[in-house]
């Protein structure tokens, strides 16, 4: 699906925004991997390939440290196979921005499923894109943001950031080089509110606890970790402007709630102003003299007038009706 998210959350945020439980229930806030600070940047409208940042078990990263911390990483979207063998991870003949969840088991996934390398990707929400005749209108998807009068955990300025499952891997250039991490979001059927946009959605992880077990591969392991992933029917979403469409914009209105009854003006293209600017000049009305009064001028005057500013081009000629009373040939 064409996927894209928002997480527009500053990290310096008050700690609550960072809280995580472990086995025991007890809530803790995240550290960032080392460095990693640096490659993650808040955005409106992330698209694959850029930085998001992740949730995951420290102990991906220290073999020393229990199974059921976490921490933040930034990571990049879509996912390279440690196998990957070529040295441009941007060659791969395929999209792994997104992987089914029926899919975990094949080659690109499977490997990844099996050693526990799961996250979470913390995000404000998704858009996705609601097909139509003429057009595709895209909605911004999100957690309501009241759950029985109560702020929730994940929360900025009392937001609730979405939790959606995924795999990653760690890939190192056989030229030799940095090692890149990257990872792919889980997929699942649309939630019945859902499916009048898309068929599929990601596999949104509701509660500390569903968040847990995904992320505790020292305790939970992998087949049994899948059946989190399922439909969430909690969301919630709007319509959003098309604004959203490209990438490369990346403000507060991209989340904006719009009005779909509201048509938007046609704005003419840079061809239609260039024909409308030339029919203007070549009009035979516009290149009189203004000063020149041809309403007393006697029939065979206007006459003569006409003819000396009938336009002498054939394409004009046909524009206006003037020309040769033959047919064109079509």
């Amino acid at each position: 699906i064409p996927l894209r998210s928002t997480l527009t959350v500053e990290w310096n945020a008050p700690p609550v925004m960072h809280l995580y439980r472990d086995r025991t229930g007890q809530r803790h806030r995240p550290r960032w991997k080392d460095g990693d600070t640096d490659n993650y940047r808040p955005s409106y409208n992330k698209s694959p390939q850029s930085f998001s940042s992740v949730l995951l078990s420290s102990r991906h990263f220290n073999k020393d440290a229990p199974a059921d911390e976490c921490v933040l990483a930034a990571m990049r979207w879509g996912l390279v196979p440690a196998w990957f063998k070529e040295n441009d991870p941007s060659k791969i003949q395929y999209n792994t921005s997104n992987c089914r969840s029926e899919s975990l088991l094949e080659k690109s996934y499977k490997d990844p499923l099996l050693k526990g390398q799961r996250c979470v990707i913390l995000a404000d929400g998704f858009y996705e894109w609601r097909r139509t005749e003429k057009e595709k209108q895209p909605f911004f998807i999100y957690f309501p943001q009241t759950q029985g009068g109560q702020v929730p955990v994940w929360t900025k300025e009392r937001w609730r950031l979405l939790t959606i499952a995924g795999l990653f891997d760690s890939w190192t250039p056989p030229c030799g080089g940095e090692t890149l991490y990257t990872y792919t979001v889980i997929i699942v059927d649309a939630s019945p509110n859902l499916q009048s946009i898309h068929d599929r959605m990601p596999a949104v992880l509701d509660g500390e606890d569903e968040v847990r077990r995904w992320l505790d591969f020292g305790e939970v392991k992998s087949l049994e970790a899948m059946k989190v992933l399922h439909p969430n029917s909690s969301l919630t979403f709007h319509p959003v402007s098309s604004l959203v469409n490209n990438s490369r914009n990346n403000s507060p209105e991209c989340l904006q709630p719009v009005e779909l009854t509201v048509k938007k003006a046609v704005q003419p293209t840079a061809s239609s102003k260039m024909m409308m600017s030339w029919l203007k000049t070549a009009s035979p009305t516009k290149r009189k003299n203004p000063d020149e009064d041809t309403s007393a001028k006697a029939p065979e005057e206007r006459f003569a007038a006409e003819k000396q500013t009938k336009p002498t081009g054939p394409l004009q000629q046909w524009l206006l009706g003037t020309g040769s009373s033959k047919k064109p040939r079509t």
